[in-house]
């Protein structure tokens, strides 16, 4: 196949999806992997696409290695985040046991749950306080206190979650990729994320549609390891995977 050839082909998947592995391009281009590197290189130099680790990501895809303070985050697409918030609490159901990720779509989901035959477990103290308060039954993780997303964060948090098997669990996230997966961008959090994750039944990553073709420094789990309750994407190359709700 010409260079020219596998340029176009290159950036025609990323196009589609978002994001591309060195293996994934040797296997769809049937081609060794130091020509894909020397490719890659090419195509970074002159503009066309973002070499990282492994691969490659398209040039609109941002990449974040910083939180965000949870005040300023609140008011971001806050009308997105009510619907995905209205969408999930309607999935708790009696006698579920329930995970709740520090965060802000998943703080206004709270307004919105019915259902009070439900316990919570939540590494946010601002969600164990407001969950109290309505009269549900909470648990708070220990751990590290992290000011700028108010989460409990770190390995005591991680041995904590070690007793607990939820049947439902709610997460944000920083960042969605197909080839990366769910990111955030520090490794305390993405610990917790992770374990809880694991020690779920039913997963779901709630996210506004400025977290698709993001990625953050530390992976949590992998594209299809949740359910995504999203609200229209506006990225077509998202929306043929089975895993996302739109609501």
């Amino acid at each position: 196949m010409l260079t020219e050839d596998r340029h176009s082909n290159i950036l025609s998947l990323l196009d589609k999806e978002g994001s591309v592995t060195v293996q994934q391009l040797m296997k769809e281009l049937q081609t060794s992997e130091s020509t894909i590197r020397r490719d890659l290189n090419q195509l970074d130099s002159q503009g066309f696409l973002t070499k990282v680790h492994g691969g490659a990501i398209a040039k609109n895809t941002i990449y974040s290695t910083m939180d965000e303070n949870v005040m300023n985050r609140k008011a971001l697409n806050a009308d997105a985040k009510i619907k995905i918030a209205k969408y999930a609490a309607s999935l708790i159901e009696p006698g579920d046991f329930v995970y709740l990720d520090a965060g802000t779509t998943t703080e206004f989901m709270i307004d919105y749950i019915t259902n009070r035959q439900t316990v919570f477990v939540t590494n946010a103290i601002s969600h164990a306080k407001k969950l109290s308060d309505i009269g549900f039954r909470v648990y708070i993780l220990g751990g590290e206190f992290k000011s700028a997303t108010e989460a409990i964060v770190g390995e005591e948090a991680v041995e904590t979650l070690d007793k607990y098997n939820f049947t439902k669990g709610f997460w944000g996230t920083n960042g969605i990729s197909v080839e990366t997966g769910f990111s955030t961008p520090e490794v305390k959090e993405a610990m917790v994320k992770k374990k809880s994750m694991q020690n779920c039944k039913e997963r779901y990553i709630l996210a506004d549609g400025s977290k698709f073709s993001q990625i953050s420094s530390v992976k949590f789990a992998e594209f299809d390891d949740a359910t995504i309750i999203t609200t229209n994407l506006n990225s077509k190359a998202f929306r043929k995977y089975k895993n996302i709700k739109e609501v």
